[in-house]
């Protein structure tokens, strides 16, 4: 997950900081909390992978099907994030974070109790408006509570290492989990989660808002959340029924036209969820391309290796838990490492360099077949494409707050967190579904890894052709274009 830190003094040289001060112990509590609903949110990503098999069995979903146990949850996460950031601003963060954790929680047991495919979907769904509640009202807490420098700096950084972290343990403990209690006790230890973090929250977090009381931009909110529903239901019926269908073309022309009526609803309203102008900056618009692409992409990554493991290879969970277990081990060093990276090429030449990385790994598994010995060319690749995956989530952020005013820092990192949200709510309806739908699942699993690895690779040409620096005019020396300037 994104790891929001200071900007940088130019958008290829972070500046250093200086010794960070002790926390106190409350300001651990306060971290310990903040953090952990942050982990919990990561874990539910994941943990739900590797059961998708046995789930589909259990509750009778169709193998197409089983995208929507990952879409329900990721849509709602991503659709009404800013939204849900910018009521936080409005009415209290706190407030509404505790209500996100019940609802979490909540929806957490129903999904866990689900009887058809149906109620597992709205608890899925619920479970997800929770999250949108919770990540940009967490990390406004996190940043309100903790003073820009190096203590917000390493709060963010413990933050975004502990989510990414959670995203590992959730590939183990989901197959553990499921090998040895069900499918069902992944949702278990959600809402067991959730309901420990739940009363610890209240007498720790303090209460927060702007000051100023902007407006809220309802129509915003609604044309953005409309148009993504819109653009998500169309691709996952597609992969059913065809695009030839009625309400198929409907909602994609639907959501076409919600978001472009987003676009125009955001440049003429005064307290926009979304700075058309912040969007003119090249660090800004470049770096959540990227950072876009390269969340997009491996969620369908790992969305279809699962099936591809357990259908084809006929692994357990257990053992396809262990081989992303294997990824996440990697990612960890690699969320250690990246930092010196961006010391020494810049957080601009990192991310594309990362971007090429990521994709040239996952072209790796296009020659995937039915022979065991593949495993081990999947555990490979998808481990040092997720290497190359965390540098690339680390820099894209690095990017997008380089040259952005103090004053505009929060919007930057919202930014930030809605397109790492986005990411991994449109990657698997785009490409997973032609892994599912193919003729044999070998084949559309190929299918599917080549286009990923082409549109990551185009993605990190193009960023950084829109990122490149230029000769000043009368000189020969190189210098950083200033990137955030119109």
């Amino acid at each position: 997950m994104a790891i929001d830190t200071p900007s940088p003094t130019s958008p290829t040289t972070p500046a250093p900081l200086p010794d960070t001060p002790r926390m106190s112990t409350r300001d651990r509590l306060v971290l310990f909390v903040l953090c952990a609903a942050q982990f919990m949110v990561a874990l539910d990503f994941s943990v739900l992978n590797v059961a998708l098999p046995v789930l589909g069995a259990d509750l009778g979903m169709s193998q197409s099907a089983l995208q929507w146990a990952v879409t329900a949850f990721a849509l709602p996460s991503g659709g009404f994030l800013l939204l849900f950031g910018r009521i936080g601003d409005l009415y209290g963060r706190r407030r509404l974070f505790l209500t996100g954790l019940a609802l979490f929680a909540a929806a957490s047991v129903l999904a866990t109790f689900a009887w058809d495919p149906a109620s597992f979907l709205a608890g899925r769904a619920l479970q997800g408006l929770g999250a949108a509640v919770i990540v940009p009202t967490g990390m406004s807490l996190l940043t309100t509570t903790f003073a820009e420098g190096p203590a917000r700096a390493r709060a963010l950084g413990i933050s975004g290492t502990l989510m990414s972290l959670g995203f590992t343990i959730g590939m183990v403990a989901g197959g553990i989990l499921t090998d040895a209690l069900g499918w069902r006790s992944t949702m278990g230890l959600l809402a067991v989660f959730a309901l420990i973090v739940l009363p610890l929250a209240p007498g720790l977090l303090p209460e927060s808002r702007t000051p100023e009381r902007p407006h809220l931009d309802v129509p915003g909110a609604i044309t953005v959340t409309g148009g993504l529903l819109s653009l998500i239901y169309a691709l996952t019926t597609a992969a059913d029924h065809g695009f030839a269908r009625a309400d198929v073309i409907a909602t994609l022309m639907a959501g076409l036209a919600l978001l472009a009526a987003f676009v125009v609803v955001e440049s003429r309203t005064a307290a926009p969820l979304v700075s058309l102008p912040m969007l003119r900056r090249r660090t800004v618009a470049w770096g959540n391309i990227g950072g876009l692409v390269t969340f997009s992409m491996m969620s369908t990554v790992i969305f279809v290796l699962t099936l591809y493991l357990q259908e084809i290879l006929d692994l357990s969970a257990w053992e396809t838990g262990l081989v992303f277990g294997v990824q996440g081990v990697v990612s960890v060093v690699a969320g250690a490492l990246t930092p010196r990276f961006v010391s020494r090429l810049g957080a601009r030449r990192t991310l594309v360099l990362s971007l090429t990385g990521q994709g040239a790994f996952i072209s790796g598994l296009v020659f995937l077949n039915a022979e065991t010995w593949s495993v081990w060319l999947a555990t490979a690749a998808v481990s040092v494409a997720s290497m190359f995956h965390l540098g690339a989530i680390i820099s894209y952020g690095l990017t997008v707050t380089s040259g952005v005013p103090d004053e505009e820092q929060g919007l930057a990192t919202g930014l930030v967190t809605s397109t790492q949200q986005i990411g991994l709510t449109v990657g698997i309806p785009l490409l997973g579904v032609i892994a599912t739908t193919a003729d044999d699942l070998l084949s559309g699993t190929r299918t599917a890894m080549a286009l990923n690895a082409a549109i990551v690779l185009t993605a990190a040409a193009l960023v950084g052709l829109g990122l490149r620096t230029r000769r000043t005019a009368g000189s020969g020396a190189v210098e950083a274009e200033a990137l955030g300037s119109r």
